[in-house]
């Protein structure tokens, strides 16, 4: 019999959508603009909920915003904005989807002035991974303060240092398994 596989602390193991994240997607770098901009959105939307809620929304905002398509999400008005707040299961907070076209817009302008967001994003690493060693739990850092402060000062909306410090792990520019984690990675390991 296979043994059961050791996750960080947050995964609940009896949701298949949090075991899947977790284990495929979470702590992974992620270069796609279009990735790096759903997991904007949703990071944005977990403001004031529970990751897991959010994840399990994530179809339905999936469908919602266009594939998170963000050169169409940019060009919402008013009516699509106001449609959006009665979409079937839809999370809605008009000024997180109010966020989510601003957010869109912006991230536009730094595709343009950078190449593309990724390039942008993965340069407050250095392009580099950072690596939990202290096996703490951190809800902010110094990386996502300053990612914080300049995605604000642009214009982005719900971007504070707490979602963005989870949206730096979400795309795995910081790599917070656990140490007892299987998923965690020594010095020089490609994966868990």
């Amino acid at each position: 019999m296979e043994q059961a596989k050791r996750r960080c602390r947050w995964v609940n193991v009896k949701n298949p959508l949090s075991v899947k994240y977790h284990d495929h997607e979470w702590g992974n770098p992620h270069y796609d603009d279009k990735y790096l901009f759903e997991f904007l959105v949703l990071e944005s939307f977990q403001a004031g909920l529970s990751w897991e809620c959010v994840l399990n929304k994530r179809e339905v905002l999936r469908e919602a915003f266009d594939g998170f398509d963000y050169d169409q999400i940019s060009r919402y008005d008013e009516e699509k904005i106001n449609a959006l707040c009665s979409y079937p299961n839809m999370i809605k907070n008009k000024l997180k989807i109010k966020a989510a076209v601003t957010n869109a817009k912006v991230f536009i302008e730094i595709q343009k002035e950078h190449g593309s967001f990724a390039n942008y994003i993965w340069a407050f690493s250095d392009h580099k991974v950072i690596k939990n060693v202290d096996d703490q739990f951190h809800v902010t850092s110094a990386l996502s303060d300053t990612v914080s402060k300049d995605l604000r000062k642009r214009g982005m909306k719900f971007v504070g240092s707490i979602i963005i410090y989870s949206y730096l792990q979400a795309i795995g520019m910081i790599d917070d398994h656990e140490l007892g984690c299987d998923f965690y990675k020594r010095d020089g390991d490609e994966k868990g």
